[in-house]
């Protein structure tokens, strides 16, 4: 099954490409696939900003589209930065240790940290049926950076009931709970689901 990922971030072609390969799935990155554009997150929601990126492929490719829409809500920041986490800083040319840094200075020394990653993943195919799945992992905002793996803000989120960062889990582990992981677990289930209807 080839699907093409609605997105050109290496790191997410490498974690949903590992967590979908025991079902025999090429994922192809957007650029691959002659999609050289970038497609404006308008929407409110990761759903809605899910959709886009993969309704957007689909059109462009004629094939079926995966897209990840993810981010981090902390509540003592009101949920911020959700759907902006990727641009929290104003700028996508700033790097993650800069979106990590401009978090903590914004979350200061407030005592209440709770937080949690976000995932919406949604596959757009050609006949017009869509299959979302949304996954979530609670944890809490550390106060300084921890750990080398991972990507975004991973060095900076404690997931609830761990002594690590999510960057200091390894790959595998990291996987198995984090807010995409577990999202593509019910997408599994969901995409199994499908084929085995048609």
């Amino acid at each position: 099954m080839m699907f093409i990922l609605a997105s050109n971030n290496a790191h997410k072609h490498a974690e949903i490409g590992a967590i979908l390969a025991d079902m025999g799935v090429e994922l192809v990155p957007q650029r691959e696939a002659g999609c050289g554009f970038e497609v404006d997150e308008t929407g409110e929601t990761f759903e809605e900003n899910a959709y886009l990126k993969a309704i957007a492929v689909t059109r462009a490719t004629g094939l079926p589209a995966i897209a990840d829409d993810s981010g981090l809500e902390v509540d003592a920041l009101g949920g911020e930065p959700g759907v902006y986490s990727a641009r929290y800083t104003g700028s996508h040319a700033d790097s993650d240790a800069d979106r990590c840094r401009y978090l903590l200075e914004k979350l200061g020394g407030a005592e209440q940290r709770s937080a949690r990653f976000v995932s919406c993943i949604c596959c757009t195919f050609p006949n017009g049926d869509v299959l979302c799945a949304k996954g979530v992992c609670e944890g809490a905002i550390l106060r300084a950076p921890r750990g080398e793996n991972g990507f975004g803000y991973d060095p900076i989120f404690l997931p609830e009931g761990y002594d690590r960062s999510m960057a200091e889990l390894p790959p595998e582990e990291k996987n198995r709970i984090s807010h995409r992981g577990r999202a593509l677990a019910i997408f599994k289930k969901e995409l199994r689901n499908y084929h085995a209807h048609k």
